[in-house]
């Protein structure tokens, strides 16, 4: 009985050290090279930016956070009172101050303040454009889905489709639509829609491409039909990432009719546009802040939807 030699194997090891550290070297140097190689594109893009801009953006970046200076409010007493509507001691008959005329009265002296009414019509147009969206890409996506649409030319169809929707941002389309129909939420909602039927569109059919077939071929096998099979054996698998990709989108949507507002679409993004342009530092903050508390609570209410409808142990870790 003979024993093998143990250097060989000593010899085997080092090799793979060695080896190793070569690799991670040679990524070392690559990811560096890397970085120099975007440095140098930034440095380049920045300079061709700073000839091709009329106010020389090296000059001016000392002055980068001037805007701080008129944007801390005098008194801070008046971000409270330009978001509640409430009368400020230092009105002297301007815009900037004149917090309690945008008051919008419901019944006798009660009233909502102006910008909560501005803020729900933002939201407003968030939700309806979600609803909209959800519901044209529900059967679009099951159209587009691989594993459920065998038609090539349809599903090819279907995809392109959705692309398009999604291929322009929300505020060209808002104004196209604008030109058309007027300044105004419903343009902002047609923009909005639109985009979110591709978006949501792309998100439904990836997930039913995931969907376990097993329960499918069982409705195959009974002869259900294409309407009957995607009803009874995918949907219910997919409708809880379905509600929570929709709520998601709400999330984006109000950010995005809020942006749209700002170019005509109505809401709070307007006054929050000739808020910033006039250089308003306390109703600029309100708005900031009252915009804020609105996606904060929509966050909120949504993780909390999403975790009742797939339930808590989806977010819990497996060991």
């Amino acid at each position: 009985m003979t024993f093998a030699d143990p250097q060989p194997q000593l010899q085997s090891s080092h090799d793979i050290a060695e080896s190793w550290r070569k690799v991670v070297a040679r990524r070392r140097m690559y990811t560096g090279l890397g970085f120099l190689i975007l440095f140098i594109g930034f440095v380049g893009s920045v300079r061709f930016a700073d000839e091709s801009n009329a106010g020389h953006f090296f000059d001016r970046l000392p002055h980068l956070f001037d805007f701080l200076s008129w944007l801390v409010p005098k008194d801070w007493g008046d971000v409270w009172r330009a978001l509640f509507d409430i009368a400020s001691p230092n009105d002297k008959g301007g815009q900037e101050f004149n917090f309690d005329q945008g008051r919008v009265y419901i019944w006798g002296d009660f009233y909502i303040p102006e910008y909560f009414e501005l803020m729900i019509i933002t939201f407003n147009v968030a939700l309806v454009s979600t609803i909209i969206g959800f519901i044209f890409a529900v059967p679009l996506s099951f159209m587009a889905a691989r594993n459920l649409t065998p038609s090539n030319p349809l599903r090819i169809a279907v995809k392109r489709f959705m692309e398009f929707l999604r291929a322009f941002p929300e505020i060209v389309i808002a104004g196209l639509f604008s030109a058309i129909l007027s300044i105004g939420p419903i343009a902002a909602i047609i923009a909005i829609s639109l985009h979110c039927i591709g978006a949501l569109g792309k998100l439904f059919y990836e997930v039913i491409e995931n969907v376990d077939m097993r329960s499918d071929e069982g409705m195959r096998s009974v002869g259900a039909s294409w309407m009957e099979r995607v009803r009874f054996a995918a949907l219910p698998q997919v409708l809880p990432n379905f509600m929570s990709y929709a709520l998601l989108r709400l999330e984006i949507n109000i950010r995005a009719s809020t942006i749209i507002g700002a170019v005509g679409g109505g809401g709070i993004g307007e006054e929050l546009k000739l808020s910033i342009s006039r250089g308003f530092g306390a109703k600029t903050l309100a708005l900031v802040l009252l915009l804020f508390v609105t996606i904060f609570a929509v966050d909120q209410f949504s993780a909390w939807l999403r975790r009742r409808l797939v339930g808590e142990n989806a977010f819990l870790l497996k060991h």
